[in-house]
């Protein structure tokens, strides 16, 4: 029987090199079988028998900690900032280096008290650097904390001392700066975490009890008091109440829930007591799924990404022969000093660095990704957001996406000696075997008119056109117009009437049996109040084609794009059509959003460059399929995201030829001798210091 997976979260993982050495040590232990380890949202996976104090063992290198992540995730306490032997270290650094620089000022000649200081300076800021660079040394394993071991060494061995003791405590606070990014980054994922509380009080057989989430089981029944936060998933069993979502979907309003409504864990109740039956167990609750997913996402290697990491590998090992060269040529080949070309050389293998490099791009899609399942969007991937940025058309579903989801019955017109309420009666016991949107409208309004559904017998959607089933032996059917386009009842003044009601923007449905035609019943789907403004948002921000692709009819469509804008309509389509316009739009504008509710036209939302579905929240299909998912069911997050996606775009860009212009200036400026070892590591640090904070400004994309 396999071993199932353990999953660990773990602290102090501060760098990519670091959790890629991590991931190598783990893989020495014997008795782990598989690992995977996410390093934008600091977790582990683990398949085979291993402990913490091996695990932590393998991380001892970066003091990297280790903990269980069986029970739910608890915020941790802070450390201070004197809990860190590294903080010490470098603080205690900073104090002999000042102590020495004190001493040797106005020093003509070399003082031995100075130099001991920076000895001194050296050991105490980069033992731990040391202990790292040279283990790598041995290896052949050239990463950054081996480069700059090589070049410490390499500056006290030509009597460098000063800037030795530079070198060791910039490169600590380059360290400690990508660690702060890092969890700068990663904190919207620790806030989504705290947001259900961890214990609740469960109503057993007449026993009141507080428990553990972990302990409450799918049935059991939830108590919610006024102003407490909701703890698992389910739906409401007595009470009312306005639930504030904001912290799932990122919509601000309290939406009023009553007996049979749906909530998430993580929402908090506003106004009444509730109780809840529990749906789902802890882990499969919407703000779990929400928390994993968001998390696979930070994992998986972004295009612009992928190129860094594939850069870097030839890039450092690049770095080490052009120092070389530089250190050792110039005096075999042309009698140059030796103190001087290795000190040049060591000044390449500083200012060759790839810290900037290696952070520009996870920083950025790790600190975007987490912005956004902030404000109510779940982005599945950094390939999705790059994506995204770069579309240049956007199709759009109608039914729940442009209009609010929810049709409403406008008119009954029955034919021959039905009546009004006979036609819903027969048509609402074709529909209520439906999952279309359409057909929920015609089994509302029965229901809210009273008036019972007919018995049906073998009913049989019929795709793109409507439905059928027997009643009483007779085939009945319902569906749009051009499914009874050749039925002998289908005179010219019918089709005025049809006309006449789809130029207000109806939706009209035939019912109908094989000798006459029954009645029609039209249904109105409101326009969303933003669609206009969001279409006008996305123009403005240079879309070029927005389009809707619709199962209804053209005369329809075209009324509702009178109050829209688009650029075309595309009408009468059946989800094989869509797909085909999905891929006539991706051949004329390259990438292509499809914008849907996630359950419908799904081939469209497969095909598109980049899916994105409706109301996410709740809606495993949407959750699971979707590459984008606005969970709030909200049209103004489109604009947001396209926002934030471009600006993540130019962010990377920016980061990337900022690093690599940095290092080429500074290349440049070692051939005259004008960039000393202490320059090329702020330089370096520098350097660093501008991505990290760069990709900050993420953080402040708002809608």
């Amino acid at each position: 029987m396999p071993t199932q997976p353990h999953i660990y979260r773990l602290e102090g993982l501060s760098c990519t090199n670091c959790a890629a050495k991590f991931e190598k040590n783990i893989k020495e232990i014997e008795t782990v079988k598989d690992l995977q380890l996410n390093f934008g949202a600091s977790k582990l996976t683990i398949t085979g028998d291993v402990t913490i104090e091996q695990l932590e063992k393998a991380g001892a290198f970066d003091g990297i900690r280790v903990y269980e992540d069986s029970k739910r995730p608890v915020q941790r306490e802070k450390r201070s900032f004197w809990a860190s032997s590294e903080n010490r270290a470098t603080v205690f650094s900073l104090f002999f280096l000042l102590a020495a620089l004190f001493v040797d000022y106005g020093t003509p000649a070399p003082d031995w008290t100075a130099i001991g200081l920076y000895i001194t300076a050296i050991v105490v800021g980069g033992l731990s650097l040391f202990r790292i660079g040279f283990s790598n040394l041995v290896r052949f394993e050239f990463d950054m904390k081996t480069l700059m071991t090589i070049a410490i060494i390499g500056a006290a061995l030509i009597g460098e001392w000063q800037e030795g003791a530079v070198v060791v405590l910039l490169f600590a606070f380059s360290e400690a700066l990508e660690g702060y990014s890092m969890d700068r980054a990663r904190q919207s994922i620790r806030s989504l975490m705290d947001i259900a509380p961890s214990e609740a009080i469960i109503r057993r057989k007449d026993q009141l009890l507080t428990l553990d989430v972990n302990d409450i089981q799918i049935g059991d029944t939830l108590l919610v008091k006024p102003g407490q936060k909701i703890a698992m998933d389910g739906i409401v069993a007595s009470g009312e109440s306005a639930i504030n979502e904001a912290a799932i979907t990122g919509e601000s309003m309290p939406k009023f829930k009553q007996v049979g409504d749906e909530v998430f864990a993580g929402s908090l109740n506003e106004e009444g007591f509730l109780e809840v039956t529990v749906t789902k167990r802890v882990e499969d609750t919407t703000i779990a799924k929400i928390i994993h997913l968001v998390e696979e996402a930070q994992a998986a290697k972004a295009p612009s990404q992928q190129f860094v990491d594939r850069f870097a590998a030839y890039y450092t090992p690049a770095i080490v022969l052009i120092a070389l060269f530089v250190a050792v040529l110039p005096p075999l080949a042309f009698s140059g000093d030796w103190s001087e070309w290795i000190y040049r050389g060591l000044t390449v293998l500083v200012v060759g660095c790839p810290c900037a490099l290696v952070v520009s791009t996870p920083v950025a899609i790790v600190t975007a990704i987490g912005n956004a399942a902030k404000n109510g969007v779940l982005i599945k991937g950094g390939v999705y957001l790059e994506e995204l940025g770069r579309i240049r058309a956007i199709a759009f579903d109608k039914t729940g996406t442009l209009s609010e989801g929810r049709p409403a019955v406008t008119d009954i017109i029955p034919f021959h000696s039905y009546t009004s309420e006979q036609v819903i009666a027969l048509a609402a016991g074709i529909e209520q075997f439906s999952q279309h949107p359409l057909a929920s409208a015609i089994v509302r309004y029965g229901e809210s008119q009273g008036i019972p559904a007919v018995q049906v017998s073998e009913f049989r959607s019929l795709t793109g056109k409507g439905a059928q089933g027997m009643i009483e032996g007779q085939l009945v059917q319902i569906g749009s117009p051009e499914l009874f386009i050749d039925h002998k009842e289908f005179t010219p003044e019918l089709e005025w009437t049809i006309g006449n009601l789809q130029q207000n923007g109806k939706t009209v449905m035939v019912l109908g049996d094989d000798s006459q035609l029954l009645g029609l019943v039209a249904v109105a789907d409101p326009l969303r109040s933003v669609s206009p403004s969001v279409i006008e948002r996305l123009k403005e921000i240079g879309i070029e084609k927005l389009v809707m692709l619709t199962g209804d009819n053209a005369i329809t469509a075209n009324a509702i794009n009178q109050k829209l804008g688009l650029d075309a309509v595309e009408a009468s389509l059946l989800p094989e059509q869509k797909l085909e316009k999905i891929r006539e739009l991706q051949a004329k504008h390259g990438s292509v959003a499809m914008v849907g509710d996630g359950v419908n036209d799904a081939p469209a939302l497969a095909s598109a460059t980049v899916g994105i579905a409706m109301g996410g929240a709740g809606t495993d299909t949407a959750l699971e399929t979707a590459d984008i998912a606005l969970l709030a069911d909200d049209l103004t997050k489109l604009p947001y995201t396209m926002g934030l996606s471009r600006k993540t775009l130019a962010v990377i860009k920016q980061n990337i030829g900022f690093a690599l212009a940095i290092k080429v200036l500074a290349l440049l400026l070692i051939i005259p001798g004008w960039l000393t070892l202490w320059m090329a590591v702020l330089a370096d640090v520098g350097s660093t210091v501008l991505v990290v904070l760069n990709s900050m400004r993420l953080l402040r994309v708002k809608e």
